[in-house]
């Protein structure tokens, strides 16, 4: 799959509707997006990632809460497909910059939504993008 102009996207992005589309689709999602997602928001809160990486990682989360993206979210099971692709591979790119406590963290808020085999599968975050 050819990535997307994502960086196009980061005047999508905002906290408010970033925690609000979370919260909506995060069942539908599945562990990995939700996980890839809260990963990045909170490192973007982070005073140790470069201003380039958060430019990134804004852009990524502006295109996975814009409706108006290369495979609609509408559309079951393809429609969040692009938006884990285009998580994952900004995930990659910053990833040396991210904390392990940003992790836990994010796994902590994994919880309120998913089941603890649910849960399992982000062991596994970069397989089968």
């Amino acid at each position: 799959m050819e990535l997307p102009d994502f960086m196009s996207y980061a005047n999508k992005f905002s906290q408010t509707e970033f925690v609000e589309k979370i919260a909506r689709i995060a069942k539908r999602a599945g562990s990995k997006l939700v996980y890839a997602a809260l990963i990045l928001y909170y490192t973007l809160q982070s005073d140790k990632v470069s201003k380039a990486d958060k430019a990134i990682i804004i852009g990524a989360l502006g295109y996975m809460i814009s409706p108006l993206d290369v495979i609609p979210d509408a559309i079951p099971i393809a429609g969040l497909t692009d938006d884990l692709t285009v998580l994952l591979y900004v995930l990659k790119r910053v990833w040396t910059g991210i904390d392990p406590e940003i992790m836990q963290q994010a796994k902590e808020k994994l919880a309120k939504w998913f089941d603890e085999d649910e849960i399992a599968e982000i062991d596994h975050l970069f397989d089968n993008e």
